[in-house]
């Protein structure tokens, strides 16, 4: 991720931070359920972290910190870190209400500010790993991480990048452009934050490079009755027939 592409994106954060929680918050800070993405596909149904308790747990792009404290409710010390400083300050309030409280760091998950082997768990739901380089973070994520520890991290799918029209979504039933030349997208001038995205493939090789091994990929599938606060995103007809967002689950290699 080139520098120019980190202040776009921290730019963009700082911008619509307020109108995103606003549009959103009531939606993710919700504690009576624990659920991955935009439809709340439960943790308990999916198992991609299973057991945390007592796991030194990082958040990569924690944002307003609703579902990293839904980690800490299950038992894991948290640390959140995100680089929009608009969206840590609407953390605490979140936290105050479901009475976990832990530290956020404002810092840039290309170049993480923790030392070696710091962490028995990172993870995030959408959070940095759409908004960064992936050829950056997974290094990075695989210094702070203890041997046999895991990264899990939930993102959008190729076949979002593939269908969805410039600037209007939500993606539709055409192939709008090349799945192996979409790996770093401007989707509006008008907003010119930056996303990523890998083939497959390459995604199971920057892991290997890494000394990961691919434990599971769950690709998410929303129930027949399910809602959300992200309409604009998906339809939940599409996200029943084609995979929307799918969660990646690795782990460092034990030495």
């Amino acid at each position: 991720m080139s520098r120019d592409d980190v202040r776009a994106n921290l730019a963009s954060w700082e911008a619509d931070s307020a109108a995103y929680q606003q549009r959103h918050s009531a939606f993710l800070a919700r504690v009576d359920r624990f659920g991955w993405g935009t439809w709340a596909i439960p943790e308990d149904d999916v198992h991609a972290l299973g057991d945390v308790e007592g796991l030194q747990a990082l958040e990569l792009g924690c944002g307003a910190a609703q579902f990293g404290t839904q980690v800490a409710l299950r038992g894991a010390t948290v640390v959140g870190l995100d680089l929009s400083a608009n969206q840590l300050a609407a953390a605490p309030a979140n936290m105050d209400a479901a009475a976990a409280r832990f530290p956020l760091v404002r810092g840039d998950a290309e170049d993480l500010p923790f030392a070696d082997e710091s962490f028995d768990l990172v993870f995030c739901d959408h959070g940095a790993m759409g908004f960064t380089d992936p050829a950056r973070t997974v290094p990075q994520v695989a210094r702070v991480l203890r041997p046999g520890a895991a990264f899990v991290f939930s993102g959008t799918t190729p076949f979002i990048w593939v269908t969805w029209p410039m600037v209007d979504g939500p993606p539709g039933l055409t192939l709008e452009r090349s799945y192996f030349e979409s790996r770093r997208m401007v989707w509006d001038e008008g907003d010119p934050s930056v996303e990523y995205q890998l083939p497959y493939g390459e995604w199971i090789r920057l892991f290997r490079a890494n000394g990961f091994v691919v434990e599971d990929l769950i690709e998410l599938r929303p129930a027949a009755d399910a809602d959300t606060a992200f309409a604009e995103y998906v339809t939940l007809a599409w996200a029943r027939d084609f995979p929307a967002e799918q969660i990646w689950k690795v782990r460092k290699e034990a030495t």
